[in-house]
């Protein structure tokens, strides 16, 4: 038997979590089978725990898009029991059971060796989102980005993408601003490396400019909709915006085709859900290496399975700073 969070759906067609004991036979097929020792919670999970139960497509589900733990039973010769390994995307705790459980089976596929110097905990205080940020960067070094640039700009950024995003570029020398609609986020965002705060209300009015002053030598972008418009305009010449997000709305509103031609801008999209292995071994290795641990453990917020509805109502309405972490055997 193992515990797990359980999202049902009842005839009624409302959906509820709760934290149950389940039969190790109920796990699916799969060729590696993982001790969890920690667990995360991203925006995607809320939506999976809430009402509705957001991305689920069968009931009863265990969600929890990311995992961390040691490899129990495998028979794919590429893990052995004892390995540490992290898990995230691949649809798991969305299409297929995730992370919220003390044991979760894969496929191997989806699972990436964890690196020398990261803890399972450390790496679920990374998780999707973090590893999202260092995919970000690693397309904005690729195209170009360097320190001394000039000033790199990350939207929402006391969320978890942002937190990780801010670390890393102050951590590689990068002049980090730091967007936030939350005033009380700017002492953590300073400890974060941020060298500049800027009010998110400076970036949402929609202009009718085909372009401003050049500014930005970079983004991380996890917000879209009209901030997304208005940076685009302000962005500095051959330069490029990583595109993670879409909290702000789906639409690009205000942009034009004026900073793409005139500006040579880069909009890049950042998937991580399907990303091939080598790139997340890379991403991996980069945290590891480029990612200040202290910074890190300033941004976890510790949790336990039955925190999970409560926090996944907070994720959903903007009310998380940070990562949260959770302990799957707490």
């Amino acid at each position: 038997m193992f515990k797990a969070l359980v999202v049902e759906k009842d005839e009624d067609g409302k959906t509820h979590a709760s934290v149950q004991q389940l039969d190790e036979a109920r796990l699916p097929e799969a060729e590696v089978t993982v001790a969890v020792e920690y667990s995360t919670l991203n925006y995607k999970d809320g939506l999976c725990i809430g009402p509705g139960g957001g991305l689920v497509r069968t009931y009863p589900h265990v969600p929890g898009i990311d995992f961390a733990g040691t490899v129990e039973e495998s028979s794919d010769p590429r893990y052995r029991p004892g390995d540490r390994v992290v898990l995230t995307g691949w649809r798991v705790g969305e299409a297929h059971w995730g992370g919220y459980a003390q044991k979760a089976r894969v496929k191997a596929d989806w699972l990436v060796p964890l690196p020398d110097g990261l803890t399972t905990r450390a790496a679920m205080a990374v998780g999707t989102a973090g590893l999202t940020a260092m995919l970000a960067v690693m397309a904005l070094e690729d195209h170009g980005l360097k320190p001394g640039d000039g000033p790199v700009l990350v939207t929402g950024a006391a969320g978890g993408v942002g937190s990780v995003a801010t670390a890393v570029l102050a951590r590689l020398g990068h002049e980090v601003a730091a967007v936030t609609g939350r005033p009380e986020t700017a002492d953590y965002l300073r400890d974060l490396g941020a060298s500049r705060i800027v009010p998110r209300e400076e970036l949402t009015e929609v202009t009718r400019k085909p372009l401003e002053s050049e500014t930005w030598a970079g983004c991380v972008d996890s917000v879209a909709g009209a901030m997304l418009g208005r940076i685009l305009k302000q962005m500095k010449y051959r330069t490029s915006v990583a595109a993670v997000g879409l909290a702000g709305g789906a639409a690009i509103e205000g942009a034009l085709i004026t900073p793409f031609i005139l500006r040579g801008v880069n909009l890049l999209g950042i998937d991580s859900v399907l990303r091939p292995y080598q790139d997340r071994v890379r991403a991996w290795n980069r945290l590891a290496a480029d990612l200040p641990l202290d910074k890190l453990e300033a941004m976890i917020r510790p949790a336990t399975l039955a925190d999970l509805p409560g926090l996944g109502a907070d994720i959903l309405k903007g009310r998380v700073q940070g990562r949260i972490v959770v302990d799957v055997n707490a």
